[in-house]
């Protein structure tokens, strides 16, 4: 359930109401979580300027942060996906009843990083693909691990690379990660945009998320950059 991410936030309100946008991580103690592996044997090009991915594992602060670092990604938005507008709402995404999983609406260009290696970054540094309706202190069916494809193109790439690591061995239980039926998006409360980088120190970033922006710098070293993205650079 969501007690502990809900007490961080009002511990939080103040200082992000303060202001002091920060753009640079962290350092951490922890040891990178990398899974080592391979890309999508199907990874169609495209040669679009902008194209669009919806990628959920777990708490969307991480998922964000991440991928707000990955080079030819121009914005990454936390959000609810899988379920109703009336429902969209972080109290009540909470209760882990209205179909929606927090989620990431991320735009990219696919002639500088394709949905394939986003997919690779996913299951590699992102999230856990053996967790059922959870991811590392979360639990719940809106943390769960999905990918919603936004074309025909993405599910047949995100299909076929749930089968290829399916078969790789990288992993010593079963990939539950589903390929959902891609449904409204929905952006998150304000105070849940660039929260990684906002509040860097919070122990919950600094335990289960600035882990993961450390693997990604150093499991994709040509696509990481230092200075991310942000939502709120784009208000």
């Amino acid at each position: 359930m969501t007690t502990a991410r809900t007490r961080l936030l009002a511990a939080a309100g103040a200082a992000l109401l303060a202001g002091g946008m920060l753009t640079q991580v962290s350092s951490v103690s922890a040891a990178a979580p990398i899974v080592r592996i391979p890309a999508p044997a199907l990874d169609t090009p495209s040669t679009a300027p902008s194209e669009t991915a919806v990628f959920a594992g777990g708490c969307f602060w991480g998922v964000q942060g991440v991928y707000q670092r990955v080079k030819g990604v121009t914005s990454a938005v936390s959000g609810y996906t899988g379920g109703s507008r009336a429902d969209a709402a972080y109290e009540t995404v909470g209760s882990g009843t209205t179909g929606h999983a927090e989620s990431v609406r991320i735009t990219y260009d696919p002639r500088v990083v394709s949905y394939g290696k986003l997919l690779q970054i996913y299951f590699s540094v992102v999230a856990d693909p053996t967790q059922r309706n959870a991811q590392g202190p979360d639990s719940g069916t809106q943390y769960r691990s999905a990918i919603f494809p936004t074309s025909d193109a993405q599910r047949r790439i995100a299909t076929a690379y749930i089968g290829q690591l399916g078969k790789s061995g990288a992993w010593n239980r079963p990939i539950v990660t589903k390929v959902e039926r891609a449904q409204g998006f929905y952006p998150a409360e304000a105070y849940h945009q660039d929260y990684l980088t906002l509040h860097p120190d919070a122990a919950y970033i600094r335990i289960n998320d600035l882990p993961k922006v450390a693997a990604l710098k150093e499991a994709f070293p040509t696509l990481y950059r230092a200075q991310p993205v942000l939502v709120r650079a784009k208000g």
